[in-house]
């Protein structure tokens, strides 16, 4: 684990880490009794159903392979277009997506140093 981890807490849990295991090739598996811990590239995300907790939700940037393939899986998938992907001032390919469940990703490759 890294020093700051992210946690997000859903309505539909199961079905959420499915959709990042989808958008994002994640790793891990949902667990209904415990938070899932989802790899995302180097990084853990901790996923939990709602109901000791409620809904929190989350703004991440993901930096992936190919930002206009994962753009495309997440709108196949359900999400809603923030931002179609574009080319940035300082050097990111950037998209940004909002899932079902409220969060906010923004998708992006490293095109210039």
């Amino acid at each position: 684990m890294h020093t700051v981890t992210p946690r997000i807490v859903a309505n539909g849990a199961e079905q959420l880490v499915e959709f990042l295991r989808s958008v994002f090739e994640a790793t891990g598996e949902y667990h209904a009794e415990r938070p899932s811990e989802i790899v995302i590239g180097d990084s853990t995300i901790l996923i939990s159903e709602s109901g000791e907790r409620s809904p929190m939700t989350a703004f991440l940037y993901v930096y992936v392979a190919d930002p206009d393939a994962a753009y495309r899986v997440a709108m196949d998938a359900g999400a809603s277009s923030v931002e179609a992907p574009f080319d940035t001032h300082y050097g990111d390919r950037r998209c940004m997506v909002e899932d079902r469940w409220g969060n906010t990703w923004q998708i992006a490759k490293r095109i210039t140093p």
